[in-house]
């Protein structure tokens, strides 16, 4: 029921009333003011409740009157009336109606009644009611009422001052509350406070509202108190206790913190009075040293004082809890106190406080943070979390180094002997572990130093025990090891904090990044950078110290529980510093651990190298400074089992104990739980795991799993009973922990395998050295692991295999052995797992596990690759049908072979591979068969045996049958393979990507097969190059036919083309080293031995083959689009096999050019299509292609096949449509040939430019004759656009053809002897050239007859050779006839030989007289001047007539000419006003003259009749220029006419060389040719018609000449007569005088018969002025002479007078 509602109101009022009434009554006699006060107080009551409807409202206005009777009963001092009005006020205060007056007179009335030490308690109790129920009592009153409780604390009675104590402390408590409530109310309100002047004046609460300023003043009063200095507010405090004072101080502080926080004013306070407070109460403490005191200081320094300190300690302890944040500075003064104060010379019970309140401070992780950022992440601070750590463990470390020293107050047993006794006594029986004895007390042992262990508070709360002796005035004594176990708490209590801290942080974080990563799974996650920088520089500051000391107490344990703890602390830091990423602590941690595991000093680089940085830190006493475990301790170490090293060099023996045991499964449990954070300390965990399994002689078995046994070589091994039932557990939790593995993440699991890969390594360098046997743990846990990780095999699988088959590699077979084990083991199982999704559908990761497989081909040792090829066998036998996709790699292995290898490794996985092609075929996917191709290839291309790579050609042979068999069904899945591809590399994006791309697959197939053999086609030994060769056209031929049209686009260019290139390459940079006869007894035939010629036969094989697939597949191959480009290139080889220096070669290369031009007789159409198969049976030689049409074809294999055929290339079969000629005709193609022939004719004639040494090749006549027998059919191609300018190029090559010498050892096989005329082939066929030009310009169009001219050039090039043999460059030849034909000297260097050019230009010559004979009259013909070009050729032979090489050449020459010129002049003069032949006359008379008066003598032994009958020849050419010249003077140039004349003239009156005997010289003399010379002259001189005056100049020109010449004869014979004297002068001048003479007379008779008008005056002249000579004459000697002049002289009788002529115009 609340005080306010109206039944308590009534009651109150009821009570009040009834007290007054009571009151009254008791006052009646005594005291009757108060009784009369008490009366009116009832009215006064009753008039109120009367009046007013608030009642209590009324009476708290009111209350002055009304509590005025019982402040006057308390005056009385009667015991029992105060009683009764102190409890009538009571209920006054408790319904709230007393008013701060009321309440004023109350309290001063109390401090009457405590003055007088009346009724004590009821007064304690009245004040506690007055300030708890309202707030009226402030200020100067409440202080009042504070101060009288100070008062009753400090009476004599003890009850009373206990009472008096808890009241002060309810009214501190309740005047802090009011302010709490205060503030609560004006929350909302926010007041501008007015400013504060820096807070300098310590009264200046004037900004403080009422209760908070009464709280204000009590703190600082407070603080003043306990200073021992005066209280300002608390007026008529008589004394006062520093602990009573310290007590307060502490409450308030605890209870109140938001205080202080929130108000600056308390705030100031707590910095300037209670922290210097603190500190100045510290100070004797801090100067104080045990057993200082001895010592005679002047000063005594003043002594610690355990109330005060333990108080102190606890005010600490509270400022650090919760005004840290105010109190950076100053907390860092407390903290490094209390550090301080662990000291090993303060008094025992001071450190033993001290620790209780580190304790304290250790189980609260979150302040511990706040140190850690305050001070120790701050720059210039002393590293106080650190410090505290460190101090804790050096706290211990004194524990054990000096204990109990100096402290009197310690236990009553001095420390020493009476301890240490005991601690062996306990020890004794043994703690190890064996559950029979009693179990005895925990505690650590340390160089003999024995320190209990007790429970001193739950896990988790720093329960002290001496801080909560408030009422102890002494120090207490400590009890022995009490310091340590709290020490030893706060330890494992600061571990467990800061780990379960940040973990639950990390844990928080960890889950908002997962969320994060859900909602945005585009971006990273983003960490707050500041916390954990704070996380990781706790770990950092305290990891050492914490290390150090549980290193130690790890060491000292004798204890399980204790050990447990120690490896638990231990082990949950080496986690969290793993979580945090901080490797060296992680590391340091797990070391502790490790080395706890192995025997005392035991050699483990691992461990050793990665303690030496941490034993340099000051206060560690670790391990390194401190023999772990001395002799004196080992008492209550149970040794369990006797073992030797795992070292490289064999040592003694070594002990485990039971912590050692202990320590291993924490190990096992650290690696298990937290193995996901271990990451490269896996390295250390495992290693040291590794060396315990060494020791106690665990060996691995089926699967990995290590197993207990021992290995012959170590009987020195003992194990006690109890490790023996440990043993099968351990090696259980062994394999747990691998199995455990799959739960690890992948990065972690990588670690793992990272760290056995590394331990696996040095197992390998151990092992590696010597014979030892191996540790094989490494190697055993990889196959555990990766047994346990098949659902994730993948990403592990690269590294654990990559390592494996390092260690196959090793030369220790064991290791070697167990590498090979572990890894053909681990490809086994992951091929039998069930994988999700199932292998058949998971390509990749069947190709992954396999994968290794075809790694350990790269192994050089036989028994790994032994080992290798057995599990194929094995798995082709249990997986065989299923390999699938996994065939390649196994194919890959059986393909792995090297040259180095050795024959039988080779041999035998050449028999898999026939297995494979005899029984795996049709199962394997179609996709496979290519890689069946390309291993049968690869074993064609080994070169250690012959036979295999024959026997492989034959395989290939083989597939490609079943591929024509099974052609449909591989189709159908190949296509179906390729959708599936295609539709995945178009989901990707990407384009397909496999060999010969966009042929359909079964085509690729074929391809690949073709490929192979070509790659055959140029292996080094020309036996499998013959075979390959063979086969891959054989095949091309057979089952060509199978190939989709634009397949054959690849097969030309990505495998015909490239094959081509090879061979052409290898041909062209072969050896001409002569080859040794081929081991045993092989001769070797010399066309072949050498390199360079045995490549040569394969050049022929290889371009006839292709060839020969151009020429039977040309209508195919006509449908590719670029069957222009293809051609081109064909020819291209073909050009450049035809150049190429081997005669084999180029001759084999025109006759492939022949037969892709199918000169030589081509297929014919209908009969193509069985053709194909023909080629079946035709083995691929170059055959006479005659002959592959003769009676011996085989029969068409079966109609199945060809109605086969048909289905697959319908097309091809079909004869071309109608109307279209054979594509062939195509122009271009025939352009293209006609270069080709063109480049090879002009490279194969031009001759050498340098001199002869450096010739290495001149083209034999064979090629030569074969190359231009092929124009006259190309020609037929390729005429209608035939140039000028292809005509001048085919000029020069027959041109160059034709000069080409022979050597002189071919010449007796192709020279006819030089007498016989005739013809070579070659001569032949380059006639036949320029026959079937002239025959096509003949029939041709007239456009063509342009041609005609050059035609006649070249002919009469040829015509020349006659006189000038054609020069080979500079190349000196033999004429024929001086050639050597030495056949003994077989090897005598070569010499060239000319041809004998003669019956060539002959006919040549021949040739231009007929074909002038048709064209003369041709426009060309005239306009280019040929008449005259025959003309100046045929001068040169004409000119040198008897010098010719050969007699017959001149006077086919000279009759050449009477035929041409019977035909050209008519021509000639019909165009003589064109001018076109102007320059023909003078070449003309030239050449009559050069023929005429040869220079060359006739040969000494020419018959008269030879002689004879070459007169009448020349007889014949004066006859020719008699007819057909002189004649028609008229329409001839004056100069040619008078050239004739003088011609004739000098003919007329010969003279002759001086060489003859007398007996020929009248035959010699060529008279029957002069006679004619002067006929012929004297007839047109006086011609009767003269038509025009052209015809009168020419015989008065020939006049004038024949007289001069007579004159000067007649004149030099009378000079010669006159000066011989008697000697007769020589016969042939006699003889030229007789002859001028008598043309002398012969003109006379002309004159006198001629008309005088037709004779020119001027002649007249001449002939009188010959007279005088004549008559010089007479003195003559020579009777014949004499007689020729008389008949000369006689007619000049009839000219004695010169005859009238008529006048004309006065003239004569």
């Amino acid at each position: 029921m609340s005080t306010s509602s109206p039944e308590a109101v009534k009651k109150l009022l009821e009570n009040m009333q009834t007290d007054l009434r009571s009151l009254s009554m008791e006052c009646k006699k005594k005291f009757p003011p108060v009784k009369e006060a008490a009366e009116s107080g009832i009215v006064k009551i009753k008039t109120i409740a009367a009046r007013n409807t608030g009642i209590l409202a009324a009476l708290k206005e009111n209350s002055l009157e009304v509590v005025q009777p019982f402040l006057m009963g308390c005056g009385t001092k009667e015991p029992k009336i105060t009683q009764l009005c102190l409890a009538a006020i009571q209920r006054l205060m408790s319904h709230e109606v007393v008013s701060e007056a009321a309440a004023g007179n109350i309290i001063n009335m109390l401090w009457q009644l405590m003055e007088n030490g009346l009724e004590e308690l009821k007064l304690l109790q009245t004040v506690l009611v007055l300030l708890t129920t309202n707030t009226v009592v402030h200020d100067e009153v409440l202080s009042k009422a504070i101060v009288l409780c100070f008062r009753l604390h400090f009476t004599k009675d003890n009850i009373t001052n206990n009472t008096a104590a808890a009241t002060v402390r309810q009214v501190v408590t309740v005047v802090f509350e009011r302010m709490v409530a205060e503030d609560e109310r004006f929350k909302g309100i926010v007041e501008q406070p007015p400013p504060v002047q820096g807070n300098t004046n310590r009264r200046s609460v004037s900004t403080l509202r009422p209760s908070a300023k009464d709280a204000y003043m009590l703190f600082q009063d407070l603080c003043q108190l306990v200073n021992a200095d005066a209280p300002y507010w608390l007026v008529g405090m008589t004394e006062m206790t520093r602990t009573f004072g310290l007590e307060l101080l502490e409450s308030v502080l605890n209870d109140f913190p938001g205080v202080f926080l929130q108000h600056q004013e308390f705030s100031f306070l707590l910095k300037e009075r209670v922290c210097p407070l603190v500190i100045k109460l510290f100070s004797p403490n801090i100067k104080f040293r045990q057993g200082s005191s001895c010592s005679a200081s002047p000063a005594p320094v003043e002594k610690p004082y355990f109330p005060i300190c333990m108080r102190l300690l606890r005010v600490v302890s509270v400022l650090i809890k919760h005004f840290y944040t105010l109190l950076v500075t100053e907390c860092e003064i407390f903290l490094s106190l209390l550090v301080k104060f662990l000291d090993g010379e303060k008094p025992q019970w001071l450190r033993a406080v001290a620790v209780e309140s580190v304790h304290r401070l250790c189980v609260q992780p979150h302040l511990l943070r706040s140190f850690c950022q305050s001070y120790d992440m701050k720059q210039h601070s002393t590293k106080v979390f650190r410090d505290i750590v460190n101090a804790l463990g050096s706290f211990i470390q004194s524990l054990f180094i000096i204990p109990n020293a100096g402290n009197s107050n310690a236990l009553g047993a001095p420390a020493g002997s009476g301890s240490g006794a005991q601690g062996a006594a306990q020890g004794g029986p043994g703690t190890g572990g064996v559950s029979g004895n009693l179990t005895t007390q925990a505690a650590f042992e340390y160089r003999g130093t024995w320190i209990p262990l007790m429970t001193v508070s739950v896990q988790g709360s720093a329960k002290a025990t001496y801080l909560e002796m408030l009422d102890k005035v002494e120090p207490p004594s400590i009890p022995e090891g009490y310091a340590m176990s709290v020490a030893f708490s706060a330890l494992l209590d600061l571990v467990r904090g800061i780990t379960s801290m940040i973990e639950r942080e990390l844990g928080v974080e960890e889950e908002a990044a997962a969320e994060f990563r859900e909602t945005h799974p585009n971006q990273s996650w983003q960490p707050q950078p500041g916390v954990h920088l704070v996380w990781e520089e706790m770990v950092s500051a305290c990891w050492c110290g914490l290390l150090a000391a549980l290193s130690l107490l790890l060491d000292a344990s004798t204890d399980e529980t204790a050990t447990e703890n120690i490896l638990k602390a231990e082990l949950t830091m080496a986690s969290l510093c793993g979580r945090l990423g901080l490797v060296t602590p992680r590391d340091a941690f797990i070391t502790a651990i490790c080395k706890a595991s192995l025997p005392p000093h035991y050699a483990l680089t691992v461990l050793s190298s990665n303690a030496a940085h941490l034993s340099s830190k000051a206060y560690s006493i670790q391990g390194q400074t401190v023999q772990i475990i001395s002799p004196s301790s080992e008492s209550h170490q149970q040794v369990v089992a006797v073992g030797q090293p795992l070292t490289s060099q064999p040592q003694g023996t070594v002990v485990l104990t039971a912590k050692n045991i202990q320590c291993m499964r924490t190990l096992l449990n650290l690696a298990h739980c937290h193995g996901a954070v271990l990451g490269t300390s896996w390295q250390l965990v495992l290693a040291t795991l590794q060396h315990l399994v060494w020791i106690l002689g665990l060996k691995p078995g089926m699967g990995g799993a290590l197993k207990p046994g021992r290995a012959v070589e170590g009987p020195s091994t003992v194990l006690t009973t109890a490790v023996m039932t440990d043993l099968p557990v351990i090696s259980n939790i062994l394999s747990r922990l691998f199995e455990s593995s799959q739960y690890l993440d992948d990065v972690s699991l990588h670690h793992l395998i990272n760290a056995l890969c590394s331990l696996s390594l040095e197992a390998m360098e151990m092992a590696s050295g010597n014979n030892k046997e191996p540790s094989l743990f490494a190697v055993a846990k990889l196959l555990e692991t990766g047994l346990v990780n098949m659902d994730r095999i993948e990403i592990l699988w690269r590294p654990l295999t990559g390592h494996l088959l390092e260690v196959c590699q090793h030369p220790n077979s064991r290791m070697r052995e167990w590498g090979a084990e572990a890894l053909t083991a681990l490809i086994k199982a992951s091929l039998a797992y069930k994988h999700d999704p199932p292998l058949a559908q998971n390509q990749r990761l069947q190709l992954l596990l396999l994968n290794p497989l075809k790694e350990l081909s790269n192994v050089l040792h036989a028994d790994i690759r032994q080992k290798q090829l057995e599990s194929v066998l094995q798995i082709l036998q249990s997986q065989g049908d299923s390999l699938g996709p996994g065939w390649p790699l196994v194919l890959g292995v059986i393909g792995a072979i090297r040259n180095d290898q050795g024959e039988s490794l080779i041999r035998t996985a050449f028999q898999c591979l026939q297995l494979v092609v005899t029984d795996f075929l049709p199962t394997m996917p179609c996709t496979c068969l290519q890689i069946v191709v390309d291993v049968a290839g690869s074993f064609g291309l080994q070169n250690q045996e012959l036979n295999i790579s024959l026997t492989s050609i034959g395989l290939l042979w083989n597939i490609s049958d079943y591929f024509f068999q099974r052609g449909e069904a591989i189709i159908q899945e190949l296509e179906r393979e390729e959708e599936a591809l295609q539709k995945q590399a178009q989901e990707k994006g990407e384009t397909l990507n496999r060999p010969f791309h966009p042929a359909p697959p079964f085509d690729c197939l074929w391809l690949c097969l073709y490929a192979k053999l070509g790659e055959m086609c140029v292996d080094p030994r020309p036996a499998v190059r013959k075979s390959a060769g063979q086969t891959l056209f054989s095949t091309i031929a057979a089952h060509g036919t199978l190939l989709q049209q634009p397949t054959w686009h690849i097969v030309v260019w990505k495998v015909l083309f490239p094959l081509l290139n090879c061979v052409r390459k290898s041909s062209t940079t072969a050896d001409k080293e002569k080859i040794e006869s081929g081991g045993g007894n092989i001769l070797i035939h010399h066309s072949r031995d050498t390199a360079e010629k045995q490549w040569a036969e394969t050049w022929v094989l290889t371009l006839a083959g292709v060839a020969r697939i151009f020429n039977t597949r040309r209508y195919l191959l006509q449908q590719l689009g670029d069957f222009f480009e293809a051609w081109e290139v064909l020819l291209n080889h073909i050009q450049s096999a035809a150049l190429s220096k081997n005669n084999e070669v180029s001759l084999a290369a025109l006759k492939s050019f022949q037969e892709i031009l199918q000169i030589v007789t081509p297929v014919r159409d209908s009969d193509r299509a069985s053709d194909a198969f023909a080629a079946m049976g035709v083995p691929p030689v170059l055959i006479d292609p005659l002959s592959a049409l003769g009676p011996g074809r085989p029969l068409v294999r079966s109609d199945s096949l060809v109605e086969r055929l048909t289905r697959y290339n319908g097309a091809e079969l079909q004869a071309p449509p109608p109307g279209e000629e054979s594509a062939l005709e195509d122009a271009a193609l025939w352009w293209s040939a006609w270069n080709t022939w063109y480049r090879t004719g002009t490279d194969s004639t031009r001759p050498p430019s340098g001199p002869t040494e450096k010739f290495s090749f001149i083209p034999s006549q064979p090629f030569l004759t074969a190359l231009i027998q092929i124009f006259p059919a190309l020609y037929q191609h390729i005429k209608a656009n035939f140039s000028m300018e292809d005509l001048k190029k085919l000029g020069v090559i027959l041109h160059g053809a034709v000069s080409v010498p022979i050597s002189s050892d071919a010449s007796p096989f192709i020279l006819p002897s030089y007498t016989e005329a005739v013809l070579t082939s070659l001569q032949e066929a380059v006639l036949t050239a320029m026959d079937v030009l002239q025959k096509a310009i003949c029939v041709g169009p007239e456009n063509l007859q342009v041609m005609y001219p050059a035609i006649f050039e070249q002919l009469l090039l040829f015509v020349e050779f006659s006189c000038k043999p054609p020069q080979y460059g500079r190349m000196e030849t033999k004429h024929v006839a001086n050639a050597k034909y030495n056949q003994i000297q077989l090897f005598a260097p070569a010499e060239w030989v000319a041809l004998n050019y003669v019956p060539f230009a002959e006919r040549s010559l021949e040739v231009v007289v007929d074909l002038y004979h048709k064209t003369a009259c041709h426009k060309a013909v005239i306009n280019e001047k040929v008449l005259q070009n025959i003309i100046k050729t045929l001068r040169m032979p004409l000119g040198l007539k008897y010098s010719c090489p050969s007699e017959s050449t001149w006077k086919l020459a000279v009759s050449s000419l009477l035929k041409v010129l019977s035909i050209g002049l008519p021509v000639a003069r019909q165009h003589a006003s064109s001018g076109k032949f102007d320059t023909m006359w003078p070449e003309l008379a030239n050449a009559f003259e050069d023929f005429l008066f040869t220079k060359s003598t006739p040969p000494d032994n020419l018959s008269i009749q030879e002689f004879q009958k070459n007169e009448g020849v020349d007889v014949e050419v004066v006859q020719l220029i008699s007819t057909e010249i002189l004649p028609f003077a008229n329409f001839i140039p004056k100069d040619f006419v008078g050239q004739i004349m003088t011609m004739l003239n000098r003919g007329s009156i010969h003279s002759q060389s001086p060489s003859f005997t007398e007996a020929e010289i009248d035959v010699r003399m060529r008279e029957e040719f002069s006679k004619v010379c002067f006929e012929t002259l004297l007839q047109f001189s006086f011609s009767n018609k003269v038509s025009t005056p052209q015809e009168g100049y020419i015989s008065r020109m020939a006049l004038s000449v024949l007289l001069k010449r007579s004159q000067d004869v007649l004149r030099r014979y009378v000079e010669d007569e006159r000066l011989s004297g008697r000697c007769p002068l020589p016969r042939q001048q006699v003889t030229e005088i007789i002859f001028v003479l008598k043309a002398i007379s012969t003109l006379m008779d002309s004159l006198k018969k001629t008309q005088p008008e037709n004779v020119d005056g001027n002649t007249w002249a001449q002939v009188i002025a010959l007279y005088p000579t004549l008559v010089e004459c007479v003195t003559c000697s020579s009777p014949e002479v004499s007689s020729a002049l008389k008949e000369a002289l006689g007619p000049f009788k009839d000219f004695m007078q010169s005859p009238v002529s008529r006048v004309q115009n006065g003239e004569s």
